[in-house]
């Protein structure tokens, strides 16, 4: 995604909290992969500074871009989430994200981004689990398919109808070696 490309999709999710994170949004055009996408982002505040949180169709990134130089980065698979648990204050609020290493609490929330932000994640990662599913189901088909043509291609040469050397070819064929 483009730098324009980003500021249409902040505008196009709507009420966005990214007080802070100017530099840290303008960064994110070198961090995102080429097929990722932005489900939703918001500021918060992460050992001791205001971070960009960032939840991708992959991933959820942390983005914290120094003064003068620097970016700190830290990121979290989806497929890494364990739990994601929102705490709602009066004015700010905090996001609790669970993956296999532990908690990591953001802090300083605006609370109309809380749920939001958990819905996406939440979205995010039933998405990826549907694609990853899918992609079994297609490699269990191909598989079956392999499998059914070899069959039929062994029955040909029982019945003397390809020769042996045409039946190693036609395998190799099939099985793209």
């Amino acid at each position: 995604m483009t730098y324009d490309e980003i500021l249409k999709r902040i505008k196009e999710l709507g009420q966005v909290d990214t007080f802070g994170t100017k530099k840290e949004i303008k960064e994110l055009p070198n961090i995102l992969f080429p097929d990722e996408t932005i489900e939703y982002l918001m500021s918060g505040f992460l050992n001791g500074n205001t971070w960009l949180i960032t939840c991708t169709n992959k991933r959820v990134l942390f983005l914290d871009k120094g003064l003068l130089f620097g970016c700190k980065q830290l990121e979290t698979p989806l497929e890494k989430i364990n739990s994601i648990q929102s705490n709602k204050g009066l004015i700010l609020g905090s996001i609790t994200i669970w993956d296999g290493a532990g908690p990591m609490k953001i802090d300083k929330v605006q609370k109309y981004s809380l749920q939001p932000f958990v819905t996406a994640v939440n979205n995010a990662k039933e998405a990826l689990k549907k694609s990853s599913t899918t992609h079994v189901v297609h490699h269990e088909e191909k598989k079956e398919d392999f499998i059914a043509q070899l069959e039929k291609l062994a029955e040909l040469r029982e019945r003397g109808i390809v020769t042996q050397e045409e039946f190693e070819a036609k395998k190799k064929q099939i099985l793209n070696l």
